[in-house]
């Protein structure tokens, strides 16, 4: 019998004991400071403002003013480096887009991420202006490392598996084309952020639903529930008693999903909005989303994500940020219980990371939105371990 998430050291803090100087790796006082004075809620414009002068002097905004015609790519780039297809298209709705990073040096048949974003879903973040250097920076991360990077915009959906559906799609269609940007559509590694998770936990829960089943090798879960319902009152969602307002620490009026500073063009896009009913899109309460009308128990088992789970060879990891919504100075109760019983389908040699075992991250001094926008900085508090458990998985 396993000895419980407490007995076992995770593959993720593990990867990060052996890192050498990861000290110098982790979230600077400064921007910890300005991360407890926003305090645990979600609020991607001021934390925006916090990173932004950690990245490159050029952004999409500086590169593509609203208005302005599209850049000539052939004589300068965005990024050194670093060559972007926009706005490709993977399916039939408007918002069926993603953006490809390809890194200039390197060869042919390089593993693939693919992100996918929270929120509501866009592939470029849309609060103030600093806001719109994301998520670029996954995709210079993901460049620097290797890997041919793949964001996707999402929308919400009208059936309760729509999501995943779109989730499936996307990945089909780089299955398909990648190799045409020097990609391995067999090396697919995905990424999911706060409200992405709920549509890659159903497209990694039922892959009897989709045409190709499931074509990643692993998935990190980052701030989300992969698997809700798994125990009453999933814990990590509510902010702290009295936490300040969305944009009020840094006096810029745009609140969660805002769309101050917003970019021209299909990624520009009106933001897809909050989804509607649990993360699986609408639905009532059980593992296949909260909300909306009871289900019945035939209704329940039909969308329930575990399963799926405990057969997929999906490797998994579970993040959880120290200034979350709701965290209390450790990993939830919903993450400990899904950890426990995933790893309870490998028997007492289950380890985290390996097999149906998820690995655990619970990020020290990041905050909800900060440790999506510390990807391609000095603060390489998440991305490095999320780095050593995509290379651990073959």
């Amino acid at each position: 019998m396993i000895n419980g998430w407490r007995g076992a050291l995770s593959l993720a803090a593990l990867s990060v004991a052996l890192i050498p100087g990861q000290a110098s790796a982790q979230v600077p006082e400064d921007i910890y400071q300005g991360l407890l004075k926003i305090g645990q809620i979600v609020d991607p414009a001021c934390t925006a403002k916090l990173y932004r002068p950690l990245m490159p002097a050029n952004d999409y905004n500086t590169w593509w003013a609203p208005g302005a015609a599209a850049p000539d790519a052939s004589k300068a780039k965005l990024y050194p480096g670093v060559t972007i297809t926009r706005d490709q298209s993977f399916g039939p709705h408007p918002k069926d887009l993603v953006d490809i990073f390809v890194g200039d040096s390197g060869g042919n048949n390089r593993p693939v991420l693919m992100w996918v974003p929270g929120g509501g879903g866009n592939k470029i973040e849309q609060q103030v202006r600093e806001g719109n250097a994301f998520y670029d920076n996954i995709g210079r991360w993901g460049t620097k490392n290797g890997y041919v990077v793949v964001t996707v915009q999402r929308h919400p959906g009208q059936n309760w598996d729509d999501a995943g559906r779109d989730i499936a799609a996307a990945v089909d269609w780089v299955k398909a084309n990648i190799g045409m940007y020097r990609g391995d559509g067999t090396r697919i590694y995905m990424a999911a952020h706060s409200a992405g998770t709920g549509p890659t936990g159903v497209y990694v829960g039922h892959p009897e639903r989709w045409p190709n089943g499931v074509q990643i090798k692993a998935m990190v879960y980052m701030s989300g529930g992969p698997i809700p319902g798994i125990i009453p009152n999933n814990a990590g969602n509510a902010p702290a008693p009295g936490a300040a307002a969305p944009g009020s620490t840094c006096g810029t009026t745009a609140a969660q999903n805002g769309t101050e500073g917003a970019i021209s063009g299909p990624s520009g896009a009106t933001p897809a909005g909050p989804r509607a009913g649990g993360p699986g899109g609408p639905g009532g309460p059980g593992r296949g989303g909260r909300g909306g009308p009871q289900l019945t128990p035939e209704e329940q088992a039909e969308r329930d994500n575990l399963p799926g789970f405990k057969k997929t060879t999906v490797r998994i990891m579970l993040v959880r940020a120290e200034l979350d919504p709701g965290v209390m100075g450790d990993m939830t109760a919903a993450d400990k219980a899904v950890h426990d019983t995933l790893c309870a389908v490998d028997g007492p040699k289950a380890r985290d990371g390996q097999g149906h075992c998820p690995a655990m991250l619970y990020a020290k001094r990041q905050s909800h939105m900060g440790e999506v926008f510390a990807f391609d900085t000095k603060d390489e508090s998440v991305s490095k371990p999320i780095l050593a458990f995509f290379k651990s998985v073959k």
